[in-house]
């Protein structure tokens, strides 16, 4: 039986409304998540696709909702966007809020195997499956057959590898189901994390094996040069980003092209200027929106 969704708040938004959620989630531990749903008018009449959006370190589940400027395109396009949060809350894990890039705010999208984390950081659980189900049985217009995925830097990490995740066998979990997403966009993604601080730090904290064990499985470098199918992703990033050394994109495009992945599936753009905020994000988020809509609605 699934759990209750609580309401928190309501807002009409661009002739739809965008409505925030909590529940008791299993996936986390039996822990509260709270998640954003907008929904665009037309989903008042019919089931609507959805585009998933993964926000990065430090973040919650208001931060894309509040500050990406994605409604009115979605609007537009007739989308459903979720937020979810990015990792479990008060679990009280020791550690878990000694740093601002690791534990609270900070679950990496993985399943973690370590003891010390497994019983709650489990946010490739509960993205990929937890909040698709609750959100199904709650009766929510949404229809999950015609499912996108994109996000921002640890966010953009994780759409990148729920995505690619979902043309190779099941490994590391719970997690997407075959082809579960029709595509995939990152706004500055840690694109190689077993290489990255960022990503070094998270995967030899939440998993038993380290960074042996999410090479195969959290690394979107090492996954694209596995998938053979063609995809569909979009990925921008700012020249002027101070954090360029931990998100690595010319390793993912070169192992995107050694796989035989051109630039109609697998777009890298480089955007003169721009850092890593939301004011990079915003910018570009109308481009993101259509790119996706164009699978959505296919």
């Amino acid at each position: 039986m699934a759990p209750s969704l609580t309401q928190v708040s309501s807002n009409k938004h661009f002739e739809g409304t965008l409505t925030k959620y909590k529940f008791k989630s299993s996936a986390l531990g039996d822990l509260d998540a709270a998640f954003n749903v907008f929904l665009p008018a037309n989903a008042a009449s019919a089931k609507v696709p959805v585009l998933v959006y993964l926000a990065g370190l430090t973040c919650t589940e208001d931060n894309g909702a509040q500050k990406g400027s994605f409604m009115k395109d979605a609007a537009q396009e007739g989308i459903a966007l979720v937020f979810p949060d990015t990792s479990p809350r008060g679990a009280n894990v020791p550690g878990e809020d000694d740093s601002w890039d690791f534990g609270s705010g900070a679950g990496f999208y993985v399943n973690a195997t370590h003891p010390a984390w497994s019983k709650h950081y489990n946010m490739r659980a509960h993205v990929a499956q937890e909040l698709p189900a609750v959100i199904e049985a709650a009766g929510i217009p949404i229809d999950w057959s015609r499912q996108s995925i994109f996000g921002h830097s640890m966010g953009g990490h994780g759409a990148l590898t729920l995505y690619l995740q979902s043309f190779l066998p099941p490994a590391a979990g719970p997690g997407p189901n075959e082809r579960q997403y029709r595509s995939a966009s990152a706004f500055s993604p840690i694109c190689n994390p077993t290489i990255a601080p960022w990503g070094t730090k998270a995967f030899s904290g939440y998993l038993e094996g380290g960074i042996e064990e999410a090479r195969n499985v959290y690394d979107a470098t090492q996954l694209i040069s596995r998938v053979k199918e063609n995809v569909h992703i979009l990925i921008d990033y700012g020249t002027a980003d101070n954090f360029l050394f931990q998100l690595n994109p010319d390793n993912f495009l070169k192992a995107a092209r050694e796989a035989g992945h051109d630039d109609v599936q697998v777009r890298v753009r480089s955007q003169e200027g721009y850092d890593h905020s939301y004011y990079f994000i915003s910018t570009f988020a109308s481009d993101h929106i259509h790119f996706h809509a164009n699978f959505l609605k296919a």
